[in-house]
């Protein structure tokens, strides 16, 4: 018997509760009489704003709350952004589904440049993602990066206020929460690799909860799951998170998967790529021989630098 009743933990900011709303309105469409209940976090990541997200202790400070709240009884399930997901999920927690992904691509947002090439020498680039810095470096090593932390509304508040000349911030929360107005350009894949999972939504339960894996089923996206598992596999066979610049993205073309990865130093001046296809019912597979192709390219050496410059 299905249960009538599902509690969602999320965290409060706005773009964390159009996710959980966004799972909440999909479900109660599927299912007639099913009442859902938002329970709204701060969680560690959301209080901690001063510091690099990196040198607190990486994306899993997004979600801890959220899975101690499943753990303990008080929720049913947690939705996540994807990209904020560690590649591993603690005892007792699952992915249960992975809905449809929404545009992957980072966004360059600027109130007087149209474009990255029109960023004037020396402009100020709000980012507080490593990945993100390592590849802007790369392409313009006269650019002046500075930390951006917060939620959407609060970095947009700083770059109107004009502390930046432009910020970079993910497509698909610009999307969702109606401000695709203030996108200047969409990053091209080449110009941006993005983040492993990025602009898909995922939805975390209890192992062995089949009865609301069942319940979620509704919302699973076979062709962004295939596509996620390939990008995270990367992540997890590089033993990498948010403290690591790190990018995967896969594309589905003709049954086969295709995956670009790369792993770079904060300066940009040391990035290591790879690309590959296979068919798209491995998805892991491919990730893991992406993942196999970096280190053999020289990821293992820079990583090794990267967490030895982290370290106390």
């Amino acid at each position: 018997m299905s249960p009538t009743a599902l509690r969602i933990a999320s965290r409060n900011s706005p773009l964390a509760m159009w996710q959980a709303n966004f799972v909440k309105s999909s479900l109660q469409h599927a299912h007639t009489g099913l009442e859902v209940e938002i329970l709204g976090f701060t969680t560690t990541g959301d209080r901690l704003l001063h510091s690099p997200l990196a040198r607190l202790g990486g994306k899993g400070l997004f979600v801890k709350e959220l899975e101690r709240a499943m753990l303990d009884g008080e929720a049913d399930i947690a939705v996540h952004s994807m990209k904020d997901v560690p590649a591993q999920f603690p005892v007792g927690l699952t992915l249960a589904v992975i809905c449809e992904r929404g545009d992957p691509s980072d966004a360059l947002v600027s109130n007087e440049y149209g474009s990255l090439a029109e960023l004037p020498p020396q402009a100020v680039v709000g980012t507080s993602s490593l990945r993100r810095q390592c590849q802007l470096k790369c392409l313009r090593p006269d650019l002046r990066l500075a930390d951006l932390r917060g939620n959407v509304g609060t970095r947009l508040g700083k770059l109107d206020e004009g502390q930046y000349d432009a910020i970079i911030l993910a497509s698909a929360g610009l999307i969702r929460l109606q401000l695709e107005q203030r996108i200047s350009a969409r990053l091209s894949i080449a110009e941006s690799l993005p983040a492993a999972g990025q602009g898909a939504i995922g939805v975390e339960c209890r192992a062995g909860d089949e009865t609301t894996r069942e319940l979620l089923a509704c919302l699973h996206h076979e062709e962004t799951a295939a596509r996620v598992a390939a990008e995270r596999e990367v992540t997890l066979a590089l033993d990498g998170g948010c403290e690591l610049p790190i990018a995967a993205h896969a594309r589905l073309q003709a049954g086969q998967l295709h995956l670009q990865a790369l792993v770079g130093n904060a300066n940009g001046n040391e990035i290591v790529r790879s690309e590959r296809s296979w068919p798209d019912a491995a998805p892991r597979e491919l990730g893991r021989k992406v993942a196999a192709e970096l280190l053999e390219r020289g990821a293992d050496r820079i990583i090794a630098k990267l967490r030895e410059g982290a370290a106390p």
